[in-house]
C-alpha cells in the first residue's frame, strides 16, 4: 500500500489522468444504460420513412443545413431546440428521427427531446455525412450557389 501511495505523490499527473479517464468512463457507461432513444443507421432511416410518417429534426445550424439536407428535414439547430419545443408538441407520439452532422449533436438532442415527453425519439448513426458519403442517399440542397449551377 505504501508503494501506491510514493507512487501517486511521485506522478500525481498520471494519477490524475487516470482518476479522470475512470470517470468518464463510468459517466459513458452510466449514459448508456439509462438512454431512452435508440441508434439507428441511415437505411434503417430509409426504411422507416418508407413504413410510416416520421418526423425528421436536422438539428445542425442554418447554415450547414442549406449545404444540404435530407427532403422534408426539419431545421431546428441545437442551440434553439429547447425554445422550440413548443412547437415541436404536436408530434410528441410520432416517431422522431434527429439528424446532425456526425452524430454528435443528435445524442444531445435526444435527451432534450425524451426528456420533453417524445415517446419514439431515434438518433442517426453517422449524421449527415454517413448519409451523403457512405450510403450516398439522396439530399436535397438549397444554397444560392448550387442552385444556379
Amino acid at each position: 500500500m505504501d508503494r501506491y501511495i510514493e507512487f501517486i505523490l511521485n506522478h500525481y499527473i498520471l494519477s490524475l489522468g487516470l482518476v479522470i479517464v475512470t470517470y468518464l468512463l463510468i459517466q459513458d457507461l452510466l449514459d448508456s444504460v439509462f438512454i431512452k432513444f435508440s441508434w439507428i443507421s441511415p437505411l434503417q432511416v430509409v426504411a422507416k420513412l418508407n413504413q410510416e410518417d416520421v418526423l425528421i429534426i436536422d438539428v445542425r445550424e442554418p447554415t450547414e443545413f442549406t449545404q444540404s439536407h435530407i427532403d422534408k428535414a426539419v431545421n431546428t439547430p441545437l442551440s434553439s431546440l429547447n425554445e422550440r419545443l413548443a412547437k415541436l408538441e404536436a408530434h410528441k407520439k410520432t416517431p422522431v428521427v434527429i439528424i446532425c452532422q456526425s452524430g454528435t449533436r443528435s445524442a444531445s438532442a435526444g435527451k432534450i427531446l425524451t426528456k420533453a415527453g417524445f415517446e419514439q425519439v431515434f438518433a442517426m448513426t453517422g449524421g449527415m455525412q454517413a448519409w451523403e458519403e457512405h450510403y450516398k442517399l439522396p439530399i436535397k440542397v438549397t444554397s444560392k450557389s448550387k442552385a444556379k449551377a
